[in-house]
């Protein structure tokens, strides 16, 4: 029997009876040097990549947040008691110092769409051109394209960032994920300026007609745990 871990927690003592993580397991608590994990029982050697199961990981996750900031782990960590706890016992210091950066915080996240064609306008002449020569042009369209676009990208990133920083603590940006979805942004701010943060983004979006915002939140803040990497590493584990 191995132990599938949600999150890591500071400040709770207990949590509620009727709390269900993966495949309906009971949601228990575990603590080590002053610190506390989520964790569930699971029989397996790897958590099948299901709806109901990335849900419920996200639920258990979810509903810490409503009480205190939760330094999440990525959907799919096993691990043994034993090895947990060495983990725990190792790091101590490294993990409170993630815990410290995201105290008190929220993860909002801000997706931005262009509607636009980034490609190149074709030349006059690419209807006489030979297949060969064709196949380049239409290349090297796509490649200014994509150049043209990535520019635009970090303009727009660092736009948004001009407008937020006031209020957000920390940033994580990711460029040109899709076609569409030129920009996506997560920010790292305190609670108590979420309603702050909601009105200057909605100011913000009126100033871009031509952008289309998605935003949503309030999150774990999963894009500032920073400890899934070395959890790996250290043990192996999935």
């Amino acid at each position: 029997m191995k132990l599938y871990v949600y999150c890591l927690v500071e400040g709770v003592d207990e949590l509620p009876q009727s709390l269900q993580g993966i495949a309906g397991a009971a949601v228990r608590l575990l603590s080590w040097e002053k610190l506390s994990l989520l964790v569930s029982d699971f029989a397996g050697e790897a958590v099948p990549v299901t709806r109901e199961h990335v849900l419920a990981h996200a639920s258990v996750v979810q509903s810490v947040l409503e009480w205190t900031t939760p330094l999440p782990f990525r959907f799919g960590a096993l691990v043994s008691e034993e090895q947990l706890q060495s983990y725990v016992v190792a790091k101590h210091e490294a993990l409170e110092a993630n815990l410290a950066q995201v105290r008190g915080c929220v993860e909002m996240s801000v997706k931005i769409i262009w509607d636009r064609e980034w490609a190149q306008e074709p030349a006059a002449n690419i209807g006489h051109e030979k297949p060969g020569t064709a196949f380049l042009s239409e290349k090297k369209r796509e490649i200014l394209g994509s150049a043209a676009r990535a520019e635009e990208a970090k303009r727009i990133a660092e736009w948004l960032e001009h407008q937020v920083r006031e209020l957000v603590r920390k940033t994580e940006v990711s460029k040109n994920p899709t076609e569409k979805l030129i920009l996506a942004v997560a920010h790292l701010l305190e609670r108590d300026r979420l309603e702050q943060y909601r009105t200057l983004v909605d100011d913000t979006r009126q100033r871009r007609p031509e952008l289309h915002f998605l935003v949503s939140g309030p999150w774990a803040p999963y894009s500032f745990a920073n400890i899934d990497l070395e959890f790996k590493t250290h043990f192996g584990v999935s």
